[in-house]
């Protein structure tokens, strides 16, 4: 639950429009839900189909550990001319057939032997047959008992190499097909289910991320929504990068670690198919969730949560994480492995620290070239504001027609009129001491107001109605 209340935050914070309710979060979750399950139905259909070919890949990994170490118990052809050396199928096939020629009687095992395809079969069998006798017998007493069998002396000398080399002679033991063997009636058709789930999740891997990130960055612009499919592209690139190197690179390593470890100390290596399917899925996915470490990285400085600045500052506390996250998902316990997954993602994540370096001197460069665009604009305009207002200076004529300046001196011609013909006076009297007949004198109609206002209030008024 906490973990989708910060999901449902980060929304918050992507979606600038307005803020959406819990119970449409929960309706975007659910379509986004159901998005995946579809997509990942139609691409497990789809590679249950290829059921076969899918599992000959992931059975060639452990196929080739159990071939190479075998082959390294085998002698060297250079180093022992002129002998018979036989190859891993050639000793595993005459390893069985000792095995069963070894219950037939004398005549019986001869026509056997002749009867089989190959005609070296049966001199590679009796050899399974001598070197058995012959290693069950201390070290010390091996070779001598080789030398006075009185066997011919290809026979001898292929012995003698092979105590050298000390190959298994145990019918079945260190083969594939005892190896990946099932043991519940229904474990092969489950692991082909599961085998088709993996390959889905891989096959949809560009998709399921579209539909998170859909989910997790709602109501992206145009801008934004060109850059998600190259995004996408970049991930799916980095998924399958990881995939890759695990099961090229890692993969190989780890069975080859834990099977001479099971040899160095005595134990029989018989995975189980089932066992073995789990073990090599879960690790190839892991890496390739491991290696979308940047695509993450790079969503957090883009939302603005993660700079280079912080990155480079917690450089120290990120390495521990790493460490920690790969222990954690690591399906071995062993440090090889967890090296292997910690190594290459503390490259990825100094990678991200550059690319966000890179990324905030280009928002830096931005901002900078915008603040000078915006100077320059401020600067033009307070230019032409100059260059206005030194026009209108110019056209500026004091003594022309200002309709206030016209009203306030017919005013004035009006007052010094009435007065030079008495009625001023006569005006006065009567504020002064009201109209015949009159308890309260009325202003008369034809008076202009504004006489009483002194003549410094009417400069400025004047002033202030010509700057306008």
């Amino acid at each position: 639950m906490y973990l989708l209340k910060k999901v449902f935050e980060l929304r918050e914070k992507a979606h600038s429009d307005h803020e959406k309710p819990f119970l449409d979060h929960l309706e975007d979750l659910r379509v986004m839900v159901t998005r995946i399950v579809i997509t990942l139905l139609i691409s497990m259909i789809v590679c249950f189909t290829f059921q076969q070919e899918l599992m000959q890949v992931l059975r060639d990994p452990v196929e080739n550990v159990i071939f190479t170490k075998q082959k390294e118990t085998m002698p060297d052809e250079k180093a022992h001319k002129g002998i018979k050396v036989p190859s891993v199928e050639t000793w595993n096939e005459a390893k069985n057939v000792e095995s069963i020629a070894s219950s037939l009687g004398e005549d019986q095992r001869k026509k056997f032997y002749k009867a089989l395809p190959n005609p070296d079969m049966e001199f590679h069998a009796r050899s399974v047959r001598l070197l058995r006798a012959a290693k069950a017998l201390p070290k010390e007493k091996r070779k001598d008992f080789v030398k006075n069998l009185g066997e011919d002396d290809a026979m001898t000398r292929q012995l003698i190499a092979l105590l050298e080399s000390d190959p298994n002679v145990e019918p079945g033991a260190g083969s594939s097909s005892r190896m990946l063997s099932s043991l519940k009636p229904t474990e092969t058709f489950m692991l082909s289910m599961k085998l088709a789930l993996y390959a889905g999740i891989v096959l949809a891997f560009p998709l399921l991320l579209m539909f998170i990130l859909q989910f997790i960055l709602p109501g992206l612009h145009k801008n934004e929504q060109k850059v998600l499919w190259p995004a996408m592209a970049i991930g799916f690139g980095l998924f399958i990068g990881g995939v890759l190197f695990a099961y090229f690179l890692v993969l190989p390593k780890a069975l080859f670690f834990f099977y001479e470890w099971s040899g160095n100390l005595g134990v029989s290596n018989e995975w189980r198919i089932g066992e073995y399917i789990t073990f090599a899925t879960q690790f190839t996915l892991l890496f390739g969730l491991s290696f979308e470490l940047p695509v993450v990285v790079m969503v957090f400085v883009k939302l603005g949560l993660l700079t280079y600045e912080t990155m480079s500052r917690t450089r120290t506390y990120a390495i521990l994480a790493i460490y920690v996250t790969a222990a954690v998902i690591t399906p071995t316990p062993d440090i090889m492995t967890l090296n292997l997954m910690a190594l290459p993602m503390l490259l990825l994540y100094e990678i991200c620290i550059w690319l966000a370096y890179f990324h905030g001197k280009k928002e830096r460069e931005q901002a900078a070239r915008e603040e000078e665009e915006m100077r320059q604009r401020r600067q033009q305009w307070l230019l032409k504001s100059e260059e206005r207002e030194e026009a209108h200076s110019a056209d500026y004529d004091p003594h022309s027609h200002d309709p206030y300046h016209d009203d306030h001196y017919h005013d004035d011609h009006y007052h010094e009129h009435n007065h030079e013909d008495g009625w001023h006076d006569e005006y006065r009297h009567h504020a002064d001491h009201g109209m015949p007949g009159d308890e309260e004198w009325t202003q008369p109609d034809d008076v202009v107001p504004g006489d009483d206002i002194p003549e410094e209030e009417r400069k400025r008024m004047h002033d202030e109605n010509r700057d306008t």
